[in-house]
Formats: C-alpha cells, structure tokens, sequence
C-alpha cells in the first residue's frame, strides 16, 4: 500500500526541498526601460500641430533636394508622400493657367489638363513598371514621378519671367534651352531613383514611357503664351 501511495505522487518529495537565498540566480528577468522611453520618443500623437506641420515640411525639403541632387538613392522611396507632387502639381497648373489655350475658341481649361495628364500618366507608368516586374510599391512610384517634376516648374516660371521680358527669336531660344535643361533634369531624376527598382533587361521599357510623359509636359511649357 505504501509503495501505491508513492508511485501515485511522484513529485510529493519536492515540496520539502528548499533553494538556499546564497545560490546566484542566471539570467535577466527585468523588464528593459530603454526601449519603453524610446517608444515614447518616437511617438508622434501628443506632440503639437506646429512641430508635425514643420517635420513634414522639412521631409518635402528634404525631398526636394534629393531631385535637385539626384543620385541611385532610396531617399525619395523610403518615407514617400504626395504632398511634394500635390504641390508642384497645383503650382505647374497655376502658372499655366491664364494662356492663349484657356481661350474659348483653342481648348479647354489648362487646370483641369495639367491634373489629368500628371497624375493619369503617372498611375500609367506605375502600372507599366509593376507589370513589367519592377519591385517599387504604387505610391513610391507617384512620389519619384510628381517631385520630379520640380525641374519643369522651376523652367515654367522662368519661361513666364522671360516672355514678359523680351519676345521674338530670343525669347523662344531661351526658353527652349531651359525647358531643355530641365526636361532631361527631369527624366535624369526620375530614373535615377527608379532604375534599380527594375529587372536589368527591362529598364528601357520603363525608362521610354517616362521620357514621354516628362516631353510632354515640357512641351505644354514651351509652347505656353500668355493670353493677349
């Protein structure tokens, strides 16, 4: 009966033995308090409207910069956003707003246009480039695509400072050398952030359609007159 009784509890000896408070412990069960403070850090949701809107700003700046320095980079690709192209966007239509094609008799309104033709050719080029194998995300896509369209924007207000400066021959040879400049600027930009995002054997299948929506526009620049 005995012999049952033990066989049937096993572990009823070890609640007899006792650790001595001399025997170190190994090992780290505390809880780390870096990583906690760090998390608050980093946490973004109290902290004042004021200093979101400037660190968003400076991002945009950031980004901008990156256009006007471009290189094989993944600044543009790794905190994407679209405020940079809205922006640029808005900015391209305005000063395109206001000329000979506005007219009743010419076309249809220049706003509406510069809207359509951006931002419906960059969804085109983003969807040939993800068809074609390219590893950049949509979004990604549309933030190289619209900031680098700063190089034309920039060469659209220099072309309205020089038609309201000189005409003739003149004007058009520089404003066709800037629209020039800033169209191969462009194209530069944008395939220097989105060529290694491409299989080697299909870059130029990604590149030509981006050549033809940078021509585009720099061709609806070159050919703006102001309204008489």
């Amino acid at each position: 009966m005995a012999a049952a009784e033990e066989a049937s509890r096993p572990f009823a000896g070890l609640s007899d033995v006792s650790i001595s408070d001399d025997i170190p412990v190994e090992g780290d069960i505390s809880v780390p308090v870096g990583a906690s403070r760090r998390d608050d850090e980093l946490s973004t949701l109290d902290e004042p409207v004021k200093e979101t809107i400037l660190r968003d700003l400076r991002a945009v700046g950031n980004k901008f910069v990156h256009v006007l320095y471009p290189k094989r980079s993944s600044a543009l690709l790794r905190d994407w956003d679209l405020w940079g192209p809205l922006l640029l966007c808005v900015t391209l239509a305005l000063l395109l707003q206001g000329g000979a094609a506005d007219s009743d008799d010419q076309g249809g309104p220049q706003f509406a246009e510069v809207f359509v033709i951006i931002w419906f050719g960059s969804i085109i080029i983003t969807l040939n480039s993800k068809l074609l194998g390219g590893t950049i995300s949509f979004f990604q896509s549309l933030c190289v695509l619209g900031y680098c369209i700063m190089p034309l924007t920039v060469a659209m207000a220099v072309c309205r400072i020089v038609l309201l400066s000189v005409s003739g021959t003149v004007s058009f040879a520089v404003r066709l050398a800037v629209v020039t400049a800033s169209f191969g600027w462009s194209t530069f930009a944008s395939t220097a952030f989105l060529a290694d995002s491409q299989p080697p054997n299909r870059k130029a299948l990604v590149v030509y359609p981006v050549f033809l929506f940078y021509f585009v526009i720099g061709w609806m620049v070159l050919t703006f007159s102001p309204s008489q």
